[in-house]
């Protein structure tokens, strides 16, 4: 683990809180993870391909992905701190692997794309390639700590008491907007595909639940609890929509809007409700992490 934080910074409790802090810090791996790779884990054609693997090409990808890791974290990482020795960066990007490879087998299992009678070698190799674009990810996360919406704030805080309500509004109306633009940009390219029908097919009705439960919690964490840019401007802001719980719920009933007209939009809808339903919250968890980094991005 890296212990480059120093006793300067009290603010943050990086002293006093270790254990929350690294808690923090794989939340925010595994959001920039999500926020990279979630298309890839919708994607049968890396399924497959992850079926037809030996284990010398699984440890043959392992050792390429270590590579590009070590660089990302030597340069951005998942950590709010760089590493800046070469020692750490190498037992950042062993975590790295480790938290995305955990995290892409509960993602595969909740798609119902290893279950209980899946081979290990199968599920394995399905898992190690479906890791790669979240590994990645990880690797990036830090990045995401940058910009966001504090400019904004600041206007905002600066412009008058009388701005309040306008100001509360103007936030919804983005808040609502961003999610509508990122939910459209990442569920685009899944909701066309045979993946979302494969996936639903395989749901019972309490799946349908882990499912939803799933997206509210990947949405909540990347936008409030990550420590991404805004994240305590965000967590200030005034007004019907902005508490976080609201705002979580208000925008994954917007990323199911999303996801339900593009199903319609390319014909994957289905007469019954419950087919279309289910392909709905399928659909709706891509559509909820874009949802979110659409937010991080305002």
């Amino acid at each position: 683990m890296t212990t480059t934080l120093g006793a300067t910074a009290p603010a943050s409790g990086a002293g006093a809180h270790p254990w929350r802090d690294e808690l923090i810090e794989v939340v925010r791996a595994v959001s920039g993870g999500l926020l990279f790779g979630v298309p890839l884990l919708f994607t049968m054609e890396v399924w497959w391909t992850g079926s037809h693997t030996t284990g010398l090409q699984m440890l043959f990808v392992l050792a390429m992905l270590f590579v590009p890791l070590l660089v990302l974290n030597s340069t951005e990482g998942f950590r709010s701190s760089r590493d800046v020795r070469l020692r750490d960066a190498a037992a950042d990007s062993i975590e790295s692997m480790a938290i995305g490879i955990v995290v892409t087998a509960l993602v595969l299992v909740l798609l119902r794309e290893i279950t209980v009678g899946s081979p290990l070698g199968i599920a394995l190799g399905k898992v190690l390639y479906e890791a790669v674009p979240f590994c990645l990810g990880i690797g990036v996360a830090r990045h995401f700590l940058h910009g966001g919406r504090d400019g904004g704030t600041d206007d905002d805080e600066g412009s008058g008491g009388g701005t309040d309500d306008s100001s509360a509004l103007h936030a919804d109306l983005a808040d609502l907007g961003a999610t509508t633009i990122g939910a459209t940009f990442i569920a685009l390219s899944i909701a066309p595909t045979d993946e979302v029908p494969m996936i639903a097919s395989a749901m019972t009705p309490a799946w349908l639940l882990l499912v939803m439960a799933a997206s509210l919690v990947c949405s909540y964490a990347i936008v409030f609890v990550a420590g991404f840019a805004g994240q305590e401007g965000r967590q200030g802001q005034q007004g019907p929509l902005q508490h976080p719980l609201t705002e979580t719920i208000v925008c994954y009933l917007v990323a199911l809007v999303v996801a339900a007209f593009l199903l319609w939009l390319f014909q994957r809808g289905q007469r019954p409700a419950e087919d279309l339903l289910t392909r709905v919250i399928v659909l709706g968890l891509p559509a909820t992490v874009g949802g979110a980094a659409g937010r991080l991005a305002l």
